[in-house]
């Protein structure tokens, strides 16, 4: 079955890699992968004043940075290339030429100022009335065409019937064809529009299963007439329920993050932004949290449901900790090397060593490795900076009274150790009849500048003595200065 399973993903780069494109594409790759088949990364560049080399990279870019390998595509190479849309013009000329001399195309030297003018006067006749071309240049031939004039190529629609096409996911599918028009195939320039472009290629390439947002069913049947002319064969098709905003909107921008980019520079972990992104539209019982592997053996159309949904920030950020807190999801040394990056940017390079000490306290809490690169400000930062609320509250003269005599405490310990550390100080506390809290928290807010932070006394050690001493100075200084 893998040889003949073949599917693809085929972005624009005409901007980012949109989160919504991203789930059009896990869902093709995971069929392909658990079918043993093909995916097929193809760059559909016919937009020339807006797509973009830049724009292209970031697309391979991203995709890599989430682990939707292609087995065909840009860079990999394949037998079915090129895959710029822009690099097969004569391959798609040469399907329209066919279309035109069989007298299933035509060309149509109708202006745009002639179409306009009956878009206007059907309006006047009728404002409700949908417009349809009126098929001026559907029975011409070449002894009617002008010479030296721009045309664009029309698939002759047939007048009756209906065009039908079964969908995966909805089922099912059926459209009259008197409702539609006349359509255009290709530009006056040569490049072809969107329908006639998906087909040669998707017919060429092989693929056999066309999955994509439910935003393309009205293009399905227009692909369907186009298959029929040209006599090939017409394959699967799944359309999968659209991904809105909270008011039901197309998502963008307006309503936060949206591409790839964004929420890698935001410290997700790509494994857990593709599991929120899989159980967007699709199910598996009530399981949620699911790895790259559980959703490549689960994965199946069966699953898709057909009901829009709307985008969740709080429950991506909610799967995407589960990606990181538990150790079956993401082991200890992919987790420290996902999250270096991170604090390489931020502090400059840090010693590996130290970062895999700190990571077991921090990585509890840290729903992304830019919230666990902020929550070690303190060890890598070259200054370290306090919250105004936790240096107001606890590095007052009152209460900061005990962090010289802590200083003396660890300055002379042995071994600087966390839980020998923390033996001494409990021990201190009882002696004097201290309260274990009156020297801890404004010694935290001394090493750390946090009310919040790590164990105290684990903090200490990684930061080491020397630091550790240092800073329980400045926070007495702070504390009673003026």
């Amino acid at each position: 079955m893998g040889d003949s399973v073949r599917l693809r993903f085929a972005p624009s780069p005409t901007g980012y890699l949109h989160i919504g494109g991203v789930r059009t594409a896990l869902f093709n790759w995971l069929w392909a992968r658990r079918l043993g088949g093909t995916f097929v990364l193809r760059i559909e560049d016919t937009d020339e004043a807006r797509s973009t080399e830049e724009n292209t990279q970031v697309i391979l870019r991203d995709m890599r940075w989430l682990g939707l390998n292609w087995d065909e595509g840009p860079e990999v190479g394949g037998d079915h290339g090129p895959y710029f849309q822009t690099q097969r013009r004569d391959l798609y000329q040469k399907y329209v030429d066919q279309l035109v001399e069989s007298g299933k195309a035509y060309r149509c030297y109708a202006t745009k100022d002639e179409l306009q003018k009956a878009r206007d006067e059907l309006k006047a006749k009728d404002p409700k009335a949908q417009f349809k071309y009126p098929g001026w240049w559907r029975d011409k031939g070449p002894a009617d065409w002008p010479k030296d004039q721009p045309y664009v190529i029309r698939l002759k629609v047939p007048e009756s019937g209906d065009v039908t096409y079964e969908d995966l996911v909805f089922g099912q599918q059926r459209f009259p064809a008197d409702a539609m028009q006349d359509f255009v195939l290709i530009r006056s320039t040569g490049m072809p529009l969107y329908n006639l472009g998906c087909v040669i290629d998707d017919h060429t390439m092989g693929i056999s299963l066309v999955a994509r947002g439910r935003d393309h069913m009205i293009n399905t049947p227009l692909q369907v007439l186009i298959y029929q002319a040209l006599g090939f064969d017409v394959p699967q098709f799944a359309h999968l329920p659209m991904m809105l905003g909270k008011k039901n909107e197309k998502l963008s921008k307006r309503h936060g993050a949206v591409s790839v980019a964004e929420y890698r520079k935001a410290g997700f972990k790509p494994d857990g932004l593709l599991n929120y992104l899989a159980r967007f539209g699709w199910s598996h019982g009530d399981q949620e949290v699911f790895s790259l592997d559980d959703l490549i053996q689960t994965f199946d159309w069966a699953g898709c449901n057909r009901s829009d949904g709307r985008f969740d920030p709080n429950k991506l950020l909610a799967i995407n900790f589960e990606h990181l807190k538990e150790d079956h999801l993401t082991d200890e040394a992919t987790y420290l090397k996902q999250w270096a990056p991170y604090v390489n940017e931020a502090y400059g390079e840090v010693d590996e060593a130290r970062l895999a000490k700190v990571m077991p306290l921090i990585r509890p809490r840290a729903k992304t490795y830019l919230e666990a690169t902020e929550r070690v400000d303190w060890l890598f930062a070259t200054e370290l900076v306090f919250e105004d609320k936790s240096k107001n509250k606890f590095l007052t003269a009152d209460k900061a009274e005990h962090l010289l005599p802590l200083r003396d405490l660890v300055q002379a310990h042995e071994p600087f150790e966390a839980t020998s550390l923390e033996e001494a100080v409990k021990a201190w506390a009882e002696r004097d009849d201290i309260k274990l809290g009156a020297i801890a928290q404004p010694a935290r807010v001394a090493l750390t500048g946090k009310g919040a932070s790590p164990g105290l006394f684990d903090v200490m050690e990684l930061l080491g003595r020397e630091t550790t001493v240092a800073r329980l100075a400045a926070g007495h200084a702070l504390a009673t200065e003026g």
